[in-house]
């Protein structure tokens, strides 16, 4: 190999150590990056000519490739419920238009909110893939952009209404004569009352109160009661009577009779209804009367007002009137080489024909990773190691120019023998 040679073998060492030094610098410049995953320039010599028996010459070095190393990066707690992060395998699709391309485009970044409109982006703008549901509120399983509804969530009429609790054995029956239920003052003819709020057709509350009465040593009767100004056909500032019953207990304070009671009617400008009351949880101990538990199955209309993922990527909104269902689903990517898809910028890849086709599915199925919302993976760069690469290829670098400035030096003294 001749000395010129040298000079050449030298510059191609300079050339691949200080594109390899512009790999570590791009990893240092990404380091709190979301979602990033570094690089790594992989070496290979250059062979410059073979010579008969076995004897083979060389020219230096050049970069084979810059491979993506997608080791896990670690998960940063953000308390913000749609930022995404990923612990496994996949990539967030989403779609738009990004460094001139339009399409869909893969990313670990998971800082996702809500625009006006509702749909789920990231801060460029493009829509993050997914389910959306259907106006009965079932999920549709076809991809699309993720876009959460705006509009309310209807009411529903109150139908069924549990009561649990205790009325006291000990309270003084009251005398059907002297002392008889007396709607205008209820307060005064019943041993103990409860309030329960219930919702009409149109979503509107109303209380509805339920007073309590010993009639006997072991039965009681129970009035339901709404005020008049709010029932169709009532009096404003007087009750109105919506329903009533008669329970029995045995001598051991168990319900024998009356475990289900009914309350009907018609609430101002709503539809006529019919709310079923479970009374079968209520006991007639010697002990003080008590509610333990009270529910019913109506509520008001609600808008969105937050939402949570889960693992799986599904998305359950939470509304104001408190009620919660499922609103969509986040997908994730995968790929057979995701490390040969290509870097455009902005914490975005496409895919290749060397990575493979996006294999689109639900979180924690098929290999793909799962979903940790109110989290940000950070980037995967080890400082440390990125700063020993550096010594090294800056070490490789000098070396190269030694090369260069040798051969330099020999050409001199080959030049200087014509003195």
């Amino acid at each position: 190999m001749s000395v010129v040679s040298s000079l050449y073998t030298g510059a191609a060492g300079l050339n691949s150590h200080g594109e390899a030094l512009s790999v570590v610098g791009d990893n240092i410049a990404n380091v709190n990056t979301i979602g990033y995953k570094l690089s790594r320039a992989n070496f290979e010599d250059v062979l410059a000519q073979s010579v008969g028996g076995g004897n083979e010459t060389g020219l230096g070095s050049r970069i084979a490739d810059v491979q993506k190393i997608l080791t896990q990066g670690a998960l940063l707690g953000t308390g913000v419920a749609t930022d995404l992060a990923i612990k496994g395998d996949g990539f967030f699709a989403v779609k738009g238009s990004a460094a001139g391309l339009d399409g869909t485009f893969y990313t670990r970044a998971g800082q996702f909110h809500l625009d006006k409109d509702g749909y789920m982006v990231n801060a460029d703008d493009l829509k993050a893939q997914g389910y959306t549901v259907n106006a009965q509120g079932v999920l549709v399983k076809s991809l699309t952009d993720i876009q959460l509804s705006n509009a309310p969530i209807p009411p529903v009429a109150t139908t069924q209404a549990t009561i649990a609790g205790n009325l006291d054995s000990t309270s003084a029956p009251m005398d059907a004569v002297t002392n008889p239920w007396d709607l205008t003052n209820p307060e005064g003819t019943s041993n103990f009352s409860t309030s329960m709020t219930v919702y009409d057709s149109l979503g509107d509350s109303h209380s509805v109160t339920v007073f309590y009465r010993n009639d006997s040593a072991t039965g009681w009767n129970y009035y339901a009661l709404a005020d008049g100004a709010e029932v169709t056909g009532g009096t404003p500032g007087t009750w109105s009577q919506i329903g009533t019953g008669t329970m029995t207990f045995d001598t051991s304070g168990n319900l024998t009779a009356g475990g289900t009671g009914t309350i009907a009617t018609t609430f101002n400008g709503a539809a006529a209804q019919t709310i079923t009351v479970d009374l079968t949880q209520v006991t007639g101990y010697a002990s003080k009367s008590t509610v333990t538990y009270l529910d019913q199955n109506g509520y008001g209309s609600g808008s969105l007002s937050g939402i949570s993922i889960n693992s799986e990527g599904t998305i359950t909104g939470i509304f104001s009137n408190g009620q919660q269902r499922t609103v969509g689903q986040v997908l994730l990517a995968d790929f057979k080489a995701a490390d040969q898809m290509s870097r455009i910028g902005s914490n975005l890849y496409i895919e290749t024909e060397a990575s493979g086709t996006a294999l689109l599915g639900e979180a924690a199925s098929g290999g793909r990773g799962t979903i940790s919302a109110g989290s940000l993976e950070q980037s995967n760069v080890d400082l440390a190691q990125q700063f020993v690469d550096m010594i090294a290829f800056q070490r490789g670098f000098q070396s190269n120019s030694k090369t260069i400035q040798t051969a330099d030096q020999m050409l001199q003294e080959l030049i200087n023998l014509k003195r």
